[in-house]
């Protein structure tokens, strides 16, 4: 059968998704889209090379060649680790990587620039298929002197406000009601920053599912316009918690929490965030300021006299990177040293803010604070 493929371009990186089933191919396109400059591609040389020389990602559905996989991994003995949060086994010869997800079916086959995915059902193959090749951009990007903060991102005029803080802090609050008033969403929880020869920092997106609260979306008027797509057969991004599926069908409006304490909350494919909650989707900025969020649904959304400053804690590197441990060798051996980066977002305009369940209260002091800091 014939390959069908999809071309990922963010700055110089490169990298192309090639499978026999279409489905994979489309899903890289629609994931990236306009973020990573997604677009149909001619398929892979006979030699299994990118036509442009990038990087490559063959995928597709292959159950026999996932047991052999496993079977070559049970030979050869294996290390475990979580990738994706999944049990992952991976084993290393002459070169090669080779790993298996045994609950997923999922089986890997990796060298510095080919990255071959197979499995038994097509949407956990263009999931997989979607992480690597992103994990590919980043592994390029950061050759090329990029960093990952973990930060989400608005932009106004070509200047970025990111937001930092812990899981929880408003991060993508912050962007979604900075974008909901007319601000470009260029990240919602990561993103790719570099200090470039003028002493500016020019960021990237970094294309991820994201997850709003049910309340969030009621606060901001998006519940119904959400549901009416869910109702009419639209799929959300497959990671989401069936118990949040079953919400949107009965018209339930409330937070979702698992017993841990962990609100479960809509998943959005990033073009949903346009095609579904109408925002505007930025690809590139420079940084102008910062925000330090703190949610508290008890207080007054207020500025913070505290001044909390960017640290290294906020880039990730190999030790902090959390859900995708770099088991398939693509991340340098040399990466940029995050204390740059620290040293000239430092310089910025930075605010500290208090937010609470108050969303229309929150949205005019972050629409307010986002001027004055883009104007300084």
């Amino acid at each position: 059968m014939p390959l069908t493929a999809t071309r990922i371009a963010a700055d110089t990186a490169t990298v192309t998704v090639a499978s026999q089933t279409e489905a994979v191919a489309d899903w890289s396109r629609r994931y990236f889209g306009t973020w990573w400059n997604a677009t149909t591609a001619k398929a892979p040389t006979s030699g299994g090379l990118a036509e442009d020389g990038g990087a490559l990602v063959l995928a597709d559905t292959d159950s026999t060649r996932v047991v052999d996989v496993h079977t070559l991994i049970r030979d050869y003995g294996s290390e475990e680790t979580v990738y994706a949060n999944a049990r992952t086994l991976v084993s290393r010869q002459d070169g090669i990587t080779y790993a298996v997800q045994p609950e997923e079916r999922l089986a890997y086959q990796a060298d510095r620039r080919r990255l071959v995915i197979v499995g038994e059902d097509p949407e956990p193959v263009a999931v997989a298929a979607a992480r690597l090749a992103r994990e590919l951009v980043r592994a390029q990007l950061l050759a090329d002197g990029w960093t990952v903060l973990h930060a989400s991102a608005a932009v106004k005029d070509g200047r970025a406000v990111l937001t930092l803080g812990e899981k929880g802090a408003g991060k993508t609050t912050t962007a979604l009601l900075l974008a909901r008033q007319g601000w470009g969403l260029l990240a919602n929880d990561r993103v790719f920053a570099r200090v470039e020869a003028n002493g500016t920092v020019r960021v990237l997106p970094w294309p991820s599912a994201a997850a709003i609260g049910l309340g969030l979306l009621d606060a901001t008027g998006l519940y119904d316009q959400v549901r009416d797509k869910v109702l009419a057969g639209g799929q959300l991004h497959p990671t989401q918690h069936p118990s949040v599926t079953e919400a949107l069908n009965d018209g339930r409006r409330d937070p979702l929490w698992k017993d841990t304490g962990k609100e479960l909350k809509p998943q959005f494919f990033p073009d949903q965030l346009s095609t579904w909650l109408g925002l505007t989707l930025a690809t590139e900025a420079t940084a102008a300021g910062l925000l330090f969020p703190t949610v508290n649904p008890q207080a007054s959304p207020a500025l913070l006299e505290d001044d909390r400053a960017l640290t290294e804690a906020d880039v990730f590197t190999r030790t902090t990177e959390d859900r995708y441990p770099d088991i398939f060798g693509l991340t340098p051996a040399a990466t940029p040293a995050a204390s740059t980066l620290v040293d000239q977002l430092g310089r910025l305009p930075r605010r500290s803010l208090m937010l609470s369940h108050d969303t229309e209260a929150n949205a005019a002091l972050l629409a307010k604070t986002a001027d004055d800091i883009t104007a300084d």
